[in-house]
């Protein structure tokens, strides 16, 4: 039987784009370092600094990534060797490319330390994956990705695990994924400040909070805009019923996470509002009568909920608390990390509108 293309084959690779996210951040100014003896790229100076933080974010930054890794090799036919060499020497070398490229970044610090501790979590990622797959983990999750799910839906599969990740930077409004297009139009009125083709209104408007009724029909439409991508993919029968349900769980427990985080878990349920109730009742409702459409219909109904979400989300406000509480919170510990979540964040909808896109041009799969 042909390999397929693994769910955790573009998860390791958004994985490691993130990682060097969370490395080069905030990617400027590159500057030519300074004082480097000729032989710079053969070795890494020691932290004067160094706090157990330091040594388990570290490790438990590669430490998926390894475990990403060894499965994507695996999944795809490949030898455990193969995938053993990847989480060690692959993620190894990718650390160590990433702490030297740092030193042209003067805002980051290159170490030894970060360099020997990321190596370890790939390591242990690595040596994860194999114990997992002599146990028969990963062909458990195959057989339960057959019974549930279609062929060749890796990539849905990946922006489902993406979602509650970017919910965890905290939205203009619950389930509210997709504020990229404002910070385009801040770039662009950036870049071309000062020339003729200069963007910038004449008078700049306050942002309003969307109505109750608006932001509960926004609400809405992020808990049935991953509900449905799932339900494209999903196989027919109670399990669809299921999904939906998990797909709720985890916007609540995604949403209450990233509130506990911002603003103390004393306010972790402050984002319930009179509007987040019947917001999420009517998407739960609608996800579930979903459940009894077709596959393309979900795919079809998906690309106008997402799109109409983009276009609401897009005239929500940011939370004016979010940057006072990012410059408090674990004294920017957190920040590259967290910055991910962000991206994640902006980037989903428009991820899954294209794959969405790709769904409904191909053949209909209900025959296999």
């Amino acid at each position: 039987m042909a390999s397929r293309r693994s769910s955790a084959t573009w998860l390791a690779l958004i994985y490691a784009l993130l990682v060097v996210h969370a490395s080069l951040y905030p990617f400027w100014p590159w500057r030519e370092p300074t004082g480097l003896t000729p032989g710079w790229l053969s070795g890494l100076p020691w932290p004067r600094y160094w706090g157990p933080f330091d040594q388990w974010v570290n490790v438990l930054g590669y430490l998926p990534m390894g475990l990403l890794a060894f499965a994507a090799v695996v999944r795809s036919g490949g030898r455990e060797r193969a995938g053993l060499l990847l989480a060690t020497v692959g993620l190894s070398a990718l650390s160590y490319a990433m702490e030297s490229l740092q030193y042209f970044l003067p805002s980051r610090v290159p170490s030894l330390a970060d360099w020997l501790l990321n190596s370890a979590g790939g390591l242990l990622g690595g040596l994860l994956g194999w114990a997992l797959h002599r146990l028969g983990g990963l062909e458990r999750w195959h057989g339960w990705r057959e019974r549930w799910f279609l062929p060749h839906s890796a990539a849905a599969l990946a922006l489902l695990a993406l979602w509650p990740v970017g919910l965890l930077f905290p939205a203009p409004l619950p389930l509210g994924l997709g504020q990229l297009l404002p910070r385009l139009r801040e770039l662009s009125e950036s870049a071309l400040a000062g020339t003729p083709w200069e963007l910038a209104a004449a008078v700049e408007l306050p942002g309003r909070p969307l109505p109750p009724g608006l932001e509960a029909i926004a609400i809405a439409l992020g808990l049935l805009g991953p509900a449905l991508l799932a339900l494209s993919i999903a196989r027919p029968g109670k399990r669809r019923v299921f999904l939906v349900l998990g797909a709720a769980g985890l916007g609540v427990v995604g949403t209450t996470w990233s509130t506990a985080l911002n603003f103390g878990p004393q306010h972790a349920w402050t984002w319930l509002t009179p509007a987040t109730g019947p917001g999420l009742a009517v998407g739960a409702g609608m996800a579930l009568l979903a459940c009894l459409m077709s596959r393309r219909a979900c795919a079809a109904w998906g690309l106008v909920v997402l799109t109409a979400l983009i276009a609401l989300v897009s005239e929500a406000p940011s939370d004016p608390y979010l940057a006072q509480s990012l410059q408090t919170w674990e004294q920017g510990r957190f920040i590259n990390l967290y910055g991910l979540a962000q991206w994640i964040g902006w980037g989903w909808p428009f991820a899954a509108l294209a794959w969405l896109l790709w769904r409904i041009a191909q053949r209909d799969e209900s025959r296999q």
